[in-house]
């Protein structure tokens, strides 16, 4: 099981990756399904890369993949976000065992210091209640919420704004 550690919000001298995937294989008809988003930053660099991909049968949907780069900014937001959920903190000893057909984890990397969490894919406030460790989940459940609307925001945003040219 991974260490417990701590994010330095303003440093940006530190590699830091963070992976989040929900999914897995539904049936033979449409096999597997999943959102997955990461984020990468080496240390030295001015900007960080998002990349973000979503394979459903949803209407016969092909894969979808972009890929931007947000600034320094943006992952200082993202390491606030990590770090004020305290999800560092928690282990997923007591949480329901990811399946081969639904399962959700997340990966936070910064340095050598590394946290991967990893539970069944389907969640909701109201099945979290009765579980093992419900606290836990509570966390882990609010802090996907959280990066996965500014993770949707920012891609929205980017793919939407045109760029003005003088």
């Amino acid at each position: 099981m991974s260490d417990s550690f701590d994010l330095n919000v303003g440093s940006t001298d530190t590699e830091f990756y963070l992976r989040f995937y929900s999914g897995g294989y539904k049936d033979n008809v449409h096999g597997h399904e999943f959102l997955e988003f990461d984020i990468r930053h080496n240390p030295g660099d001015k900007f960080a890369t998002l990349r973000y991909a979503n394979q459903t049968n949803y209407r016969n949907e092909e894969l979808i993949r972009k890929e931007v780069c947000i600034s320094l900014l943006v992952l200082e937001e993202i390491l606030c976000i990590v770090k004020e959920s305290q999800i560092l903190l928690e282990s997923d000893v007591f949480w329901p065992k990811a399946e081969r057909e639904s399962k959700q984890e997340i990966e936070i990397r910064c340095g050598n210091k590394k946290k991967v969490l990893k539970t069944v894919g389907r969640l909701s406030l109201v099945s979290i209640k009765g579980m093992n460790d419900a606290e836990s989940l509570k966390i882990f459940y609010y802090l996907v919420q959280d990066l996965k609307t500014f993770i949707f925001s920012l891609i929205s945003l980017h793919f939407k704004v045109n760029p003005l040219f003088s």
